[in-house]
């Protein structure tokens, strides 16, 4: 829908739109050379006194407000490197012990982190494992969380049955949307790469390494480049066997794993609009898969009605100006789109599911922070309530957080006379739905439930495929949407999910 974009520097043009796939851009600049008598003239007459009617404000996009806004200025451009005040540090069971080390190491032993009410930690990643060093990962958290007195301590202590554990939530960028941690307007830090989801509430989210996070336990502050922003318009109706997913992987494909380095991405326009929350959150997922320093999408009446219950703390939105520049802006008919699939072992490796019908699989999963939501399940079920088949391959099911869990087990799915997503799956033959945790989409330690431990062919609703990812290093992944990944597993190949949605 769009094609390739060679993108000059962010100060060489304006915002311009056109009715076409890509708007594209064009480098002028609007001065020409002083002739040297003139340059003489100016270096000796007298220096104009400074203004006394304040400066003219320029435009901006989203993520220039917000950053604007956090760092007390009253105007940002790209480029700009700006001191952020933290609204939410987010870091879990992998890199919180890393950063809790340094930041002992650079305020002392005795230090006290800057807000206990802005951090929130969160054991996801290496859990139901028993592999001691995971296990003492966890019990570092827990120690440093008693110590500062930490609010947001999503504890486990129970390994063996995650429903004993009250307070134990699952992977963490779910498990920050659904506890009320994601506001519009505010800027969410955390040690992961995926922590790009939260921008689906309209605030800046990214992921930072450990010794930054150390500096923000200590602070409440970080130095941060303003980064510029591509622009996404998707218009057009959902067609009923898509889903964000294939918009995210369409885009990934379009513009390669490189092609949104270090820069916003911002998604509008009436599809975007259609979206809920948790496909809202696909979306800004795997932005980092394309490089991306954020994801954003304008909070709306959706975002603010998601909201209600699960936050009381005041919170206001920004949007991007009408006159905001936008480094390229790239248009999609989502109503032409087909459902695709990145095949091994890049995300940007794109192909229509339907030019990968002859691919035998071995495996599906479904999980993850991008494909482990509830909506994520409901639309497995789906699939196989319409097919009223069984599936033919192994199909795990790993649910995000322990509410994803409990979804599966008393959310009846639309159309199915009552049935609730576990009763499909276990009509379908699928593995019975797993302990909520990031599972094998990161590998993990070798008694991880679905790791691949042998060279295997998986359809995964995960964000990455690069070799090793879920394990063993000479298996191949192919990233899907839970319609394509649930429909392969009723055919054993990789199938379009319209053999069995239409």
């Amino acid at each position: 829908m769009a094609s390739s974009l060679l993108s000059p520097s962010f100060t060489s043009f304006p915002r311009i739109k056109k009715d076409v796939s890509l708007s594209a851009f064009t480098s002028q600049r609007c001065f020409k050379a002083l002739p040297r008598r003139i340059i003489r003239c100016a270096v000796a007459a007298p220096q104009r006194q400074p203004s006394t009617t304040g400066s003219v404000r320029t435009a901006m996009t989203m993520t220039e407000k917000i950053l604007a806004r956090a760092s007390e200025k009253v105007q940002l451009t790209p480029g700009d490197n700006v001191w952020v005040n933290v609204d939410i540090l987010m870091t879990h069971d992998v890199c919180g012990p890393g950063s809790i080390g340094i930041f002992k190491r650079e305020f002392g032993d005795d230090a006290k982190v800057w807000d206990r009410e802005k951090l929130v930690i969160i054991p996801d990643h290496y859990i139901f494992t028993s592999d001691e060093r995971a296990n003492r990962n966890v019990d570092i958290l827990r120690d440093f969380c008693h110590e500062q007195n930490i609010k947001y301590f999503y504890d486990i202590k129970d390994l063996s049955n995650f429903k004993v554990n009250p307070d134990y939530k699952g992977v963490c960028h779910v498990a920050l949307a659904q506890e009320g941690h994601c506001r519009p307007g505010e800027v969410l830090l955390g040690t992961d790469s995926h922590t790009c989801t939260a921008g689906a509430f309209g605030q800046f989210a990214t992921g930072i390494g450990n010794t930054d996070a150390g500096f923000v336990l200590g602070t409440g502050k970080l130095l941060l480049k303003v980064p510029p922003t591509l622009r996404f318009v998707m218009d057009g109706e959902m067609p009923d066997y898509l889903l964000s997913k294939d918009l995210i992987l369409q885009i990934i494909g379009e513009i390669t794993v490189a092609g949104a380095t270090y820069k916003s991405m911002e998604f509008v326009g009436t599809t975007v609009e259609s979206l809920t929350m948790e496909e809202r959150m696909t979306l800004c997922n795997m932005v980092v898969e394309a490089g991306g320093k954020n994801g954003v999408v304008p909070a709306d009446s959706t975002t603010f009605k998601y909201l209600e219950g699960k936050t009381s703390l005041p919170y206001e939105p920004v949007y991007s100006d009408d006159q905001a520049r936008f480094l390229a802006e790239y248009r999609f008919d989502v109503s032409k789109l087909e459902p695709v699939v990145a095949k091994p072992h890049s995300p940007d490796n794109r192909a229509l599911a339907r030019e990968c019908k002859d691919v035998k699989i071995d495996r599906v999963y479904i999980g993850s922070c991008t494909g482990g939501k509830t909506e994520d399940f409901m639309a497995a079920a789906k699939v196989f309530l319409a097919s009223g088949k069984q599936v033919k391959v192994p199909t795990f099911l790993v649910p995000a957080t322990q509410k994803v869990w409990m979804d599966l087990y008393s959310l009846p799915v639309p159309g199915s006379g009552g049935k609730t997503c576990s009763q499909i799956f276990e009509e379908a033959g699928c593995d019975t739905p797993a302990s909520p945790s990031c599972g094998a989409c990161l590998g993990g330690p070798k008694d991880t439930y679905a790791r691949m431990n042998e060279p295997k062919v998986c359809v995964s609703t995960t964000n990455r495929n690069f070799p090793g990812r879920m394990g063993h290093k000479e298996g191949q992944i192919y990233l899907a949407s839970p319609y394509t990944a649930a429909a392969s597993a009723l055919t054993g190949y990789v199938t379009d999910p319209r053999e069995f949605l239409q």
